[in-house]
């Protein structure tokens, strides 16, 4: 089979059987633990059920890091390595980078042209990370309008659900108002899209923290065995047991969630018993959440490692995932085109 077929997963699947979903990342860092349980562990589970598009949100990038654009290249082949190393499949999902497919920045364009301007102001995540980043100059029109530019990203490909944690819900309501303002005005085009809630709660970093790398609390997926080692002993864990000597409480343990994510449910029941005991101190409670969190990193680092030798096939995989998503993106805005009546006479490359 040729590598083209291989890495084309609407080849060998019904496509009535099966529907639809989108979600990116925005390329600003290495992948840690809260990517990785926070939406990639879901993205696998989602692949085995939908058609999946996730790609690589260059441009949603700009809009925080617009000072300094030559560092969010770099991290595209990164983010991408640890996208295939914890198992997403091409053959199962399309993978591309959004701003190799320029219909996004045009149905964008036409989608910015119908938004009412007040839907974006209320928008509670645009406040939010405007407190947030209170550092960086976020007075910017791409910034207010990002929304938007995820709308484009949803509907282009016509997704029936999008996998978000319940931060960015407000956004895919806002795309399912844009959608039926749209059906509305030209002709039913888009369906609106369901969001898809992880499982999984945000995991807060080393320091109990949310996990980000701007506070360097983040255990991440390229780090070596030893620096997983030492970040683990120097995790927050039960901030009311001062000493060893008083009982746990595994609920008020910062580092607890994460042994929720790597050991059984026998062993979990186990530490929880011995903590509240006093049986089990935080610094042996921590040596088995580091031994357990390697264990299950192991398979994920080998395959990065793989690929970090062979860049080739990283860049093969965007190729043709970028090829993919192109043509669904021409098709769809051709449609668009149509529905509003700005049919080019001459075609666009």
């Amino acid at each position: 089979m040729a590598l083209e077929d291989k890495l084309d997963p609407e080849k060998s699947v019904d496509k009535s059987a099966k529907k639809r979903i989108l979600s990116g990342m925005r390329p600003t860092g290495r992948m840690h633990l809260g990517n990785y349980y926070g939406a990639l562990y879901n993205w696998l589970r989602l692949q085995e059920e939908y058609l999946c598009h996730y790609f690589v949100a260059d441009w949603h990038a700009l809009t925080t890091e617009y000072e300094t654009p030559q560092e969010i290249g770099g991290y595209i082949q990164e983010m991408v390595i640890d996208w295939l190393a914890v198992g997403l499949d091409p053959e199962k999902s399309t993978i591309f980078v959004q701003s190799a497919i320029p219909e996004h920045a045009e149905l964008y364009l036409i989608f910015g042209m119908l938004t009412p301007v007040p839907w974006l102001e209320r928008n509670p995540t645009y406040k939010d990370q405007l407190q947030e980043l209170a550092h960086k100059d976020l007075a910017t029109y791409g910034f207010l309008g990002y929304p938007v530019l995820q709308a484009a990203d949803i509907l282009m490909y016509k997704a029936d659900g999008v996998p978000v944690g319940v931060d960015q819900v407000p956004h895919v309501e806002m795309t399912r108002e844009i959608a039926r303002r749209f059906n509305h005005l030209y002709r039913p085009l888009f369906p609106e899209p369901e969001a898809l809630l992880t499982e999984i709660p945000k995991l807060t970093g080393t320091d109990g923290r949310k996990m980000s790398k701007s506070y360097g609390n983040c255990i991440y997926l390229s780090d070596s065995p030893q620096v997983i080692q030492q970040k683990v002993r120097q995790m927050v864990t039960d901030v009311g047991r001062p000493f060893r000597k008083d009982p746990g409480e595994p609920d008020r343990c910062l580092a607890f969630p994460f042994h929720r994510l790597n050991l059984p449910l026998e062993k979990l029941q186990e530490i929880i018993t011995s903590c509240r005991a006093a049986a089990l101190g935080c610094v042996d409670c921590k040596k088995l959440l580091a031994e357990a969190l390697l264990q299950n990193l192991a398979p994920i680092q080998e395959r990065r490692r793989y690929y970090e030798a062979h860049p080739q096939e990283v860049q093969e995989v965007l190729h043709q995932g970028n090829r993919k998503a192109r043509e669904a993106a021409k098709n769809t805005m051709a449609e668009v085109r149509e529905a509003i009546r700005f049919n080019l006479e001459v075609q666009l490359p």
